[in-house]
């Protein structure tokens, strides 16, 4: 705390005007005279709403705070934020909690009487103008949208993995912009506050608020929002985009993906264990939601429908015909959906399953239930953070599960990890051979000898075919461990390097990067995706 927010709050007005007042006449008045609420959803400053019960701000610089918060730490950090923007804000006068509650009510109502229909007019261009970019986007199969929003806003689009700046407008455009879409949310806190982080969802079968006409492209399912403060600007906005299948009958293709046929074998028996659990691994933005989404359309068409397979998700991203799809709802706070979470993982216990998918293992409670479900005799299957397959275990011993429970094969069934690579333009590409000066180059030959040169291609310069990108879109490369006991008694009693050798030796298992190494020898994704994922080519794989 500075010097200036410590005087503030020590010597804050002690006399309140307003103590002797019911709060709804002390919140008529400070709305006197054309006086506005700068910490509202509509003011310069606005708070969410576990802020606004600590404190108020006025454009006459009246400021209030609750008497029970003076030291609280979203107070001074407000205090801090309004004079870093040249807000006027005066010594605060210490209020009950019942009078920020009348402030923010009212301020509420004066908020929607006062909106005027050139802000309706503006509102409605910025929605059309998410709808626009939106199609834009999916024509081009961008899988983020980013918007940040600085002295100037800049848009980005990742495409195929790559980052590209796709337009830029001025500050105040970005804001609006990025209010708009807070607004056009199905899914998303009550109040928008530009200084927190927060969340949202917009659905593809819903339209627009306030345009009835006005919907998303067919083949966008929805859209994740995160809204971020941002350091040097206001706000930083990623919307990542779920697509439907483009073929119904082929929602449950995994080879259609890049999965082999050693891969897919593996996924097969995985998904005809009764019991026992499944866990698929892979960073942000790697695939694991569809690789999972199609895994259990697959279960569901091989079992005939005949089992009741449930799903926890944080929200539901993509649809499972079939399944029961329990969504995780009334959570805004990262402990309220931690508890929604949990309570929803538990109902779906009651609910007699034969099968279960849960969306995400995040804590360890989400882990221990997870865990509790395989025990009782289901198969279930999830998604993690980790970096390879045998890192799952480590993962989940970090997370503090019990050690004998990740040693029992019986339990622990599946492990899977991803990764997405850039696939090559087939018009396009290039041999490597004809540019030895590549820095890979004398590595391929070190590792593969002349037959690995022969058969490796890198980007070329693009072509009509290829948009002039040089590739045309992503591939899963993977790596699959069904794992016994003693790969898992080493894995857990950190012997990880012999597990690796015992697993790829003993239990005929493919590594991450010998599937990928494949790929690149026949010609679909170069030798510089291979090493950006799974390091040097001459090197063994590292876990």
């Amino acid at each position: 705390m500075d010097d200036t927010n410590l005087d503030m709050a020590v010597e804050g007005q002690s006399n309140n005007p307003y103590e002797n007042m019911s709060p709804r006449d002390a919140a008529n008045k400070l709305f006197a005279n054309g006086n506005k609420l700068e910490s509202g959803a509509k003011g310069k400053f606005p708070v969410g709403a576990d802020t606004q019960s600590l404190l108020a701000l006025f454009t006459d610089g009246t400021f209030l705070v609750s008497n029970t918060h003076k030291f609280d730490g979203r107070v001074l950090s407000f205090q801090s934020l309004v004079r870093k923007k040249g807000g006027e804000i005066n010594r605060p006068i210490y209020v009950s909690m019942s009078l920020l509650n009348s402030i923010y009510s009212i301020g509420e109502k004066n908020a929607s009487k006062s909106a005027s229909s050139d802000d309706e007019t503006s509102n409605n261009q910025m929605q059309k103008n998410f709808v626009d970019l939106i199609y834009r986007a999916a024509d081009l199969k961008v899988s983020d949208i980013h918007v940040i929003v600085s002295d100037h806003t800049t848009i980005y689009f990742r495409i195929s993995g790559s980052m590209q700046t796709i337009v830029e407008y001025d500050k105040n455009w970005g804001e609006a912009f990025v209010r708009s879409i807070f607004a056009s949310a199905d899914i998303s806190d009550s109040n928008y506050a530009q200084n927190e982080f927060q969340v949202g969802q917009k659905l593809g079968s819903t339209p627009l608020r306030g345009e009835k006409d006005l919907y998303l492209p067919e083949n966008v399912l929805s859209i994740r929002l995160q809204f971020n403060p941002i350091a040097f600007g206001t706000r930083y906005l990623v919307m990542r985009l779920l697509y439907a299948n483009s073929s119904a009958s082929n929602d449950d293709n995994l080879k259609e993906l890049g999965f082999s046929d050693y891969e897919d074998d593996k996924l097969y028996k995985m998904r005809s264990f009764p019991t026992g659990l499944c866990i698929i691994a892979g960073p942000t933005g790697s695939g694991k939601s569809t690789t999972l989404q199609r895994n259990m359309i697959k279960m569901l068409k091989e079992k005939n429908y005949e089992l009741n397979l449930i799903t926890v998700e944080d929200p539901p991203e993509y649809p499972i015909p079939g399944a029961r799809q329990l969504p995780v709802t009334n959570a805004t706070t990262e402990e309220e959906k931690e508890e929604a979470f949990n309570l929803a993982l538990a109902a779906a216990l009651r609910s007699d399953p034969d099968a279960m998918m849960v969306g995400e293992i995040r804590t360890l409670s989400s882990a221990e239930l997870t865990f509790k479900a395989a025990l009782s005799g289901h198969n279930v299957w999830s998604t993690l953070h980790a970096n390879s397959a045998p890192a799952i275990i480590n993962r989940l011993l970090d997370m503090g599960i019990d050690a004998f429970k990740l040693k029992d094969a019986e339990l622990i069934r599946g492990l899977l990890s991803q990764r997405l690579f850039k696939k090559l333009c087939p018009k396009c590409r290039e041999p490597i051979k004809n540019h030895p000066d590549h820095p890979s180059y004398q590595r391929i030959l070190n590792a593969l000898g002349k037959y690995g040169i022969e058969q490796t291609f890198i980007k070329g310069a693009g072509c009509q075919f290829c948009g002039g990108k040089g590739i045309t879109g992503r591939i899963v490369a993977s790596e699959v461990v069904m794992p016994d006991s003693t790969f898992l008694e080493k894995l857990t009693s950190g012997k990880k390097a012999e597990a690796v050798h015992y697993w790829t030796n003993e239990l005929s298992g493919r590594t991450l990067k010998e599937d990928a190494i494949e790929k690149m020898l026949r010609g679909i994704i170069s030798v510089d995706e291979v090493e950006r994922w799974c390091g040097m080519i001459d090197t063994e794989a590292v876990y």
